[in-house]
């Protein structure tokens, strides 16, 4: 299997056009592709600076001539669950048509989405590849040969990397920024190339702010690994018995 990894911005998406305009940011938790109707179904965690960012750019996507659906399950500050039926892009229909398929959840932001999809040889892929580039603009950022092996690994240990996807998903917005600054300047190594008081002046707020920002993303993470951990063992013994 090819494993191709893409930073897309597609013409034709109104996620896309709703991130382009606002700080708001969607990842998919579930999505379904209904052949008939040529309609994606997706449920989606979305994010935003402010609880009023939120609103308008939820409001904006309602409106978009490309939506068909837009259900809001829950919102709670910042952030909210939503339920989404858009019409087939033509990213998404090159890339069904030459055989491909999405391996990975995607993410929205800043007018650009993340994707990973999968082709079952070299041909499919650069042919899919170069018929993206008529109607969307993208690059590939990582593009990897998956062995059988590889493969077969990655779903008997399924339920462990679920629990690492889900602590993730599981960080807002500001958590997961501010562990990513975190670990690039230093802050965790020793000695420390940063301080609470020198990420504080980066993000503009407390060294107070910053550290209660840092131990809810770690607390978030921790006890999902450790989880994960526990099940990759139970995974490993099983195998081996």
């Amino acid at each position: 299997m090819i494993d191709i990894a893409m930073d897309m911005e597609q013409y034709d998406c109104p996620f896309i056009d709703t991130t382009d305009e606002y700080e708001v940011a969607f990842s998919a938790l579930h999505w379904h592709f209904d052949t008939a109707s040529e309609r994606l179904e997706t449920r989606m965690i979305v994010e935003a600076d402010s609880y009023i960012e939120l609103e308008r750019a939820l409001a904006a996507l309602r409106e978009h001539d490309r939506l068909h659906e837009c259900d809001s399950f829950m919102t709670h500050g910042d952030t909210g669950l939503v339920r989404t039926v858009i019409g087939e892009t033509n990213a998404m229909r090159t890339i069904r048509e030459n055989g491909g398929y999405i391996t990975g959840p995607f993410h929205i932001e800043d007018g650009r989405e993340c994707w990973e999809v999968g082709f079952d040889d070299e041909r499919l892929a650069d042919d899919t590849l170069s018929d993206l580039e008529r109607e969307n603009e993208f690059a590939v950022t990582e593009r990897e040969t998956v062995s059988p092996e590889e493969l077969f690994d990655v779903l008997r240990n399924a339920g462990p990397a679920s629990e690492l996807l889900a602590a993730c998903r599981s960080l807002s917005v500001t958590e997961r920024e501010t562990l990513s600054v975190a670990v690039d300047r230093g802050y965790f190594e020793t000695p420390r190339g940063e301080t609470l008081s020198s990420l504080g002046d980066r993000f503009g707020i407390s060294d107070t702010a910053v550290s209660n920002n840092l131990r809810r993303a770690e607390r978030k993470l921790l006890s999902r690994v450790v989880a994960a951990a526990a099940r990759l063992d139970e995974s490993e013994n099983d195998t081996l018995n």
